[in-house]
């Protein structure tokens, strides 16, 4: 059973590990491409501040976002600002979130998400955890995969696993650290494919953030995931 309250304290160290790595940068280096296609690091600081507020809405009952244009435009509008202003907004509003998590609410209820995506309350501290500890990464500042908590990458896995399953245009497939194993892609008796490798890179491959090099194959190629 998902622990909300737990993951809210997950999401408040991640954060702090974000500002206080962050805070090594200067105005230039905020200025600079992100390993995100397109964005600077202020676009990845300023979707950080501005994902909190958009769950904030999603706890309290309201659109998670007025419309994909505005969220895109408020980012846009972020993005220039200098260190002290990024960092004061995204510890400003993962305080927002903090506060709203913290609410006496019924946690099993249902809310609705970006694109009509319908999750359980109790879920969305966790999905606040991914954009931090994700992010984070995509800052390209020494915070890798491997550097993320062990608990958050195997159930980032089991997420996107879970995420990925029953799609058809991804082939029954098996992963496996050595350890562990999840099942993905189109139901089958048995998996196509088996893709074995350490679970940050098992997580990169699934998150997008990492092409699948450092993974071993059987039964045919990497599958393609469609986009996240």
């Amino acid at each position: 059973m998902v622990d909300h309250a737990r993951d809210l304290v997950s999401v408040r160290e991640a954060t702090e590990r974000l500002l206080t790595a962050a805070a090594k940068l200067d105005n230039a280096s905020v200025a600079e491409p992100s390993r995100l296609p397109g964005w600077s690091r202020g676009h990845v600081l300023a979707h950080l501040a501005r994902n909190a507020d958009a769950l904030v809405n999603v706890l309290e009952g309201r659109p998670m976002y007025v419309s994909a244009t505005a969220r895109d435009a408020d980012i846009e509008r972020d993005a220039p600002r200098p260190l002290d202003a990024q960092l004061t907004d995204v510890r400003d509003s993962a305080a927002r979130f903090q506060e709203t998590g913290a609410a006496p609410a019924d946690w099993s209820r249902t809310v609705e998400l970006r694109n009509g995506v319908i999750d359980a309350a109790a879920r969305v501290p966790f999905r606040r955890w991914v954009e931090v500890e994700l992010h984070h990464v995509d800052l390209g500042i020494g915070y890798e995969l491997e550097d993320l908590p062990t608990e958050f990458v195997e159930r980032e896995i089991d997420f996107l696993a879970e995420r990925f399953s029953g799609h058809p245009d991804v082939p029954p497939t098996r992963l496996t650290d050595g350890t562990r194993a999840w099942s993905t892609g189109r139901e089958a008796g048995t998996p196509e494919i088996t893709v074995t490798g350490p679970a940050p890179d098992l997580l990169g491959w699934l998150a997008g953030r990492r092409d699948g090099a450092g993974l071993t194959l059987e039964g045919g190629a990497l599958p393609s995931l469609p986009p996240l």
